[in-house]
């Protein structure tokens, strides 16, 4: 592939709860992304190594796009956007700002006064075609060995609610389930365990890239099927793998807040956009 990039195209590596992202900012540069490209910078080896890439676009708006590690697109990244957000603030100095977020619409974020940044994700999408599933089903109890509850966040979900998800075998059942045919468009998957009172240990097996240490839409989505069931209230913590994130369903939509980093920065050399 020709790429029109200068000669090193700069990149920042973040991540939220271990859930890492390369984000790559063309508000003032050309670069044309491809699932070619997409796939070869997320190779851990070969290229730079993510689970989601996100692409900020040209133009005034912050507006992103995101792919997953195998080059298709994603409508939605939680832990992706809360750290781009923080990113933007830090940034201008802004203690709020508007993203938008291409298959999703406009979220809005907010620096809150302990420092750490929530992000609405949005209404959750609670009807089968919106998910979307391949034919009219309870979303509630989906007819998938397990009695799994369906959600979309502008991405779709499957939550399994278990006695231990430690004893899950998520590299099998997360790829048997993300290929189910009930989803035409494949799904996320996670494993949710209730350890108390408004308190749920989630695992997450992410469509397109595989296990995860955490997934911010994921956990927006196991917080709403979580209440949906009455196994909890609406503002939950959800323990991942990777630390602990706050969700809290609220009437104007569903808001996540925890840790951000911003690892490092990089560049990409014109032999390596080249040589794709």
């Amino acid at each position: 592939m020709q790429s029109r990039a200068p000669l090193r195209w700069p990149f920042a590596k973040m991540h939220g709860l271990g859930n890492d992202f390369v984000v790559v900012d063309t508000r003032d540069r050309t670069l044309d992304m491809s699932p070619t490209l997409a796939r070869a910078l997320a190779d851990r080896h070969r290229g730079v190594g993510f689970d989601q890439l996100a692409v900020i676009a040209p133009g005034d708006a912050l507006t992103i796009t995101f792919y997953n590690a195998d080059g298709s697109m994603s409508a939605a990244c939680g832990n992706a956007t809360r750290c781009i957000a923080a990113q933007e603030m830090a940034r201008t100095g802004a203690c709020s700002l508007q993203i938008d977020v291409t298959g999703r619409g406009t979220l809005s974020a907010v620096l809150r006064p302990d420092g750490v940044t929530a992000v609405n994700m949005g209404p959750p999408q609670l009807d089968w075609q919106d998910i979307p599933l391949a034919e009219a089903t309870d979303t509630l109890h989906l007819p998938i060995d397990g009695d799994p509850v369906g959600t979309g966040m502008g991405n779709p979900h499957c939550t399994f609610f278990v006695e231990d998800v430690a004893s899950v075998d998520l590299t099998r059942r997360g790829a048997e389930i993300e290929n189910h045919p009930l989803f035409p468009e494949r799904t996320n998957v996670q494993f949710a365990q209730i350890t108390g009172p408004d308190h749920i240990r989630m695992r997450v097996w992410e469509r397109g890239t595989g296990i995860t240490l955490a997934s911010g839409s994921s956990s927006c989505a196991t917080a709403v099927a979580a209440h949906r069931r009455g196994l909890t209230g609406r503002a939950v913590t959800l323990d991942l793998d990777g630390g602990t994130l706050e969700i809290d369903w609220r009437d104007d939509g569903v808001w996540m807040a925890g840790p951000t980093a911003h690892v490092f920065d990089g560049t990409l050399t014109q032999s390596f956009l080249d040589s794709l």
